[in-house]
């Protein structure tokens, strides 16, 4: 069953209806504006921001009471809650008024690797030492993000099978047994959950802010650092890994998760998304060109 159609008619009605001291304010599409969510511009300092399935709901008033609280101790700002919308005008669940943050997404454009490895591990180091007390912990509302890495354990054993001799899959399940034999022993800490070029926004060519955390959780911080095999090189990963921080197991897990969604959407029908295919054949390379130098090094 398809869900509402989201588009800036339907924004225009929830707006005008629950926030009629905004009716007079522009409603204009983001683009591109997301899948589990999708944002639209609400004047020149705010944005709209509604999900695009059941699954996503919760994330909503989720952010909207935590986000407030951690980004006094973050050195980068995040998405500040404005007003938080109900059901209505035909879409079926909540929905959120945030502050426009000014920024272009970092997927897509040219990136100094350096300066934001730089950038986004102190952000992670910072996010992690934010009080965790009463955070909501890692589960379904985060897709397990922050959660055991086992719980894609059946799912990227199957990936792996099925991608054959298209891939080193014996490297490959030995990068996967490693982040496997390491666990999370520390207090649960904040985890955003979705660390990607395109919740990441650059000003001047640095970071400017950290947007989209409706996969945050507490817990273990190892799915944050995929970005390491996903967007960072052999020459920046090291820097990457120098200012976020943590200990050599978290980085196993960390690699754990790049390689798991690598494999899943490599495991695909090939004709599926080629942008995605190719992003994630780039990771898996990266993964085990990583593991050779480690081995070599040993």
């Amino acid at each position: 069953m398809s869900g509402p159609v989201i588009d800036a008619e339907l924004v225009r009605r929830l707006v005008d209806a629950q926030f009629p001291a905004w009716s007079d304010l522009p409603v204009t599409p983001v683009i591109p504006g997301g899948w589990d969510n999708r944002t639209f511009r609400l004047g020149e300092h705010l944005s709209v921001r509604l999900p695009s399935a059941a699954a996503y709901a919760p994330q909503v008033e989720k952010e909207h009471a935590w986000l407030p609280r951690i980004a006094p101790a973050l050195p980068l700002p995040i998405p500040a809650p404005i007003a938080l919308g109900g059901p209505g005008e035909g879409f079926p669940w909540p929905w959120s008024v945030r502050r426009w943050l000014p920024g272009a997404p970092a997927s897509g454009n040219a990136l100094d690797l350096a300066a934001v490895a730089d950038d986004l591990g102190g952000f992670l180091a910072a996010l992690a030492r934010v009080d965790a007390a009463g955070g909501p912990v890692a589960g379904p509302h985060s897709f397990w993000r922050g959660g055991p890495l086992g719980a894609y354990d059946a799912e990227t054993r199957a990936a792996l099978t099925a991608l054959g001799g298209t891939i080193d899959g014996a490297a490959a399940l030995a990068v996967w047994a490693e982040a496997l034999a390491t666990a999370w022993t520390g207090p649960p800490v904040w985890v955003h959950g979705d660390v990607a070029p395109g919740n990441l926004l650059l000003a001047e060519g640095r970071l400017a802010a950290v947007i989209d955390f409706g996969c945050c959780a507490v817990g273990d911080p190892a799915c944050d650092l995929a970005i390491a095999w996903t967007t960072f090189d052999a020459e920046t990963r090291p820097r990457f890994r120098a200012a976020a921080g943590f200990d050599g197991g978290t980085w196993a897990r960390g690699r754990g998760w790049a390689l798991w969604k690598a494999a899943i959407v490599l495991a695909r029908a090939p004709g599926a998304n080629p942008a995605e295919r190719s992003g994630a054949a780039r990771t898996m390379a990266e993964i085990l060109s990583d593991l050779q130098q480690r081995r070599g090094s040993a």
